[in-house]
């Protein structure tokens, strides 16, 4: 018995130990609790979807979640060879250019009307608590925070490990000017050092001045948030961005809505909309979108062009790597959406000037 006790007692001292280290961040307390629980979408002691959202489907156990995950999971979950990709000088691109370059998953880089933009950048390797796990693909980690300029606005989305990557946010410490993100989140940026005074913490349906013409609304998603045992106590959020020359959705993780119409009704058209495909499963299809699904969410957010991230860099579903793309491709075409899908590394002009053609890349690969 006394040998059990020990035992348990040295699991739990492991965890907590492990819960501690400051990569797990922090939960808002005193001042910023204050602020988050005058928010209409914080209820019971944690934030809450506009609309009705399990965390598993109906009909669905967390023993079949478990086993699925582990035991039916696609032999071509990760690419059979080196993905291809460009590396970028982003430092030497024309100021005057209105462009914006992929990393793969969900970080991207944006250069518009004299700005820079980076949304929930990812360099560590790694999408986890572990270095050792959820381990970016061959090829597609060419970048690093030194590869990117000063940075006028960072966007993050949520602060799951996939789009808050601590590594990388110390290291781009210096260089952010001003961080857009939604209630709860600053909680960890504050306990990583951040200067309190450059970060915008909203609720949904806010709207920021940027300055010099950029305008900002944080709008709804559905979906979750949490980086350790205790989940919502941060709030997840997409966001509608307004530059002198163009209206761009910044789409983070969701499962299909009805507030994709609402926000095209209200803010649309778009020009180029951001929106997440992969990492999606039936057993979890309330927080992740199918491809089809984001082909119709991209019509009904009335977007010109559609962008779709979260996908080829990390494993963090089940199906193979290059399903997301080669499904969402097919839908855009059968439901004539107009869809760019770049090299991650590649330019990509904003503007729409020119012919600029994109490969099927990924059909190379055997």
């Amino acid at each position: 018995m006394l040998a059990i006790i020990i035992v348990l007692f040295l699991i739990v001292a492991i965890a907590y130990a492990i819960l501690n280290r400051p990569k797990f961040g922090k939960i808002s307390d005193g001042e910023y609790l204050n602020q988050i629980k005058k928010s209409g979408h914080y209820k019971n002691k944690k934030f809450e979807n506009i609309s009705y959202t399990p965390d598993i489907a109906e009909g669905v156990s967390y023993f079949k979640v478990f086993k699925d995950f582990f035991f039916d999971r696609s032999p071509h979950i990760k690419p059979p060879q080196k993905l291809p990709s460009v590396k970028t000088d982003l430092y030497g691109l024309n100021k005057t250019q209105n462009v914006f370059v992929w990393f793969g998953h969900s970080s991207y880089f944006m250069q518009i009307d004299g700005k820079t933009i980076l949304v929930d950048p990812v360099f560590s390797g790694h999408a986890s608590p572990f270095s050792f796990s959820v381990k970016s693909f061959n090829g597609t980690n060419n970048y690093s925070t030194d590869d990117i300029p000063p940075v006028d606005f960072l966007f993050l989305t949520h602060d799951h490990w996939d789009h808050l990557d601590y590594e990388t946010i110390l290291k781009l410490k210096p260089k952010v000017k001003k961080v857009v993100t939604g209630l709860g989140t600053p909680a960890h940026l504050h306990h990583w050092g951040f200067d309190k005074n450059i970060i915008e913490e909203k609720d949904w349906n806010e709207e920021i001045n940027l300055g010099d013409g950029f305008k900002v609304t944080t709008t709804t998603a559905r979906h979750f948030s949490g980086r350790g045992l205790k989940r919502n106590q941060s709030l997840w959020m997409a966001f509608v961005l307004q530059t002198p020359s163009s209206k761009i959705y910044i789409g983070g993780d969701s499962g299909y809505d009805t507030h994709f119409k609402t926000i095209g009704e209200k803010y649309g058209p778009f020009d180029w909309a951001f929106l997440e495909c992969g990492q999606y499963h039936a057993n979890w299809k309330y927080i992740h979108m199918m491809p089809e699904e984001v082909v119709a969410a991209a019509k009904d957010l009335k977007a010109e062009k559609l962008i779709p991230v979260h996908w080829a860099k990390f494993a963090l579903g089940q199906h193979a790597w290059n399903d997301p793309i080669i499904r969402v491709v097919k839908e855009a075409k059968e439901k004539n959406q107009p869809i760019v899908h770049p090299l991650i590394g590649e330019v990509v002009d904003i503007t729409g000037n020119g012919n600029q053609q994109f490969k099927e890349w990924w059909t190379s690969l055997n």
